[in-house]
């Protein structure tokens, strides 16, 4: 398993824009090949700063099979318009584990 984590800045004022659209987008990456789960959570200190995670069940999942799908179009479509820059993304697996 592997863990997509997206930074997402926003544009100013466009933060309940981005979530809503993230909620919508939710069934696309739910009926997604090898998606186990995703979620989004906002910064505290920077607001306009979001970072998505998207836990797949290989890397290829993500970069291959979402990427080239028509959801990955219509997610772009979904919240593209709020993005301030394009979005961060990096994957990581988890090497320790606490509690």
């Amino acid at each position: 398993m592997i863990t997509e984590i997206a930074q997402i800045d926003v544009k100013p004022g466009m933060e309940k824009d981005f979530e809503a659209g993230v909620a919508e987008a939710a069934p696309l990456f739910k009926r997604a090949k090898g998606c186990a789960a995703m979620k989004l959570a906002r910064s505290l200190e920077k607001p306009q700063r979001y970072r998505l995670y998207v836990q797949w069940e290989t890397l290829e999942n993500h970069t291959v099979d979402f990427r080239g799908s028509a959801d990955f179009q219509e997610w772009r479509k979904l919240v593209g318009h709020c993005f301030a820059s394009p979005p961060e993304v990096e994957h990581v697996s988890d090497v320790v584990k606490g509690f």
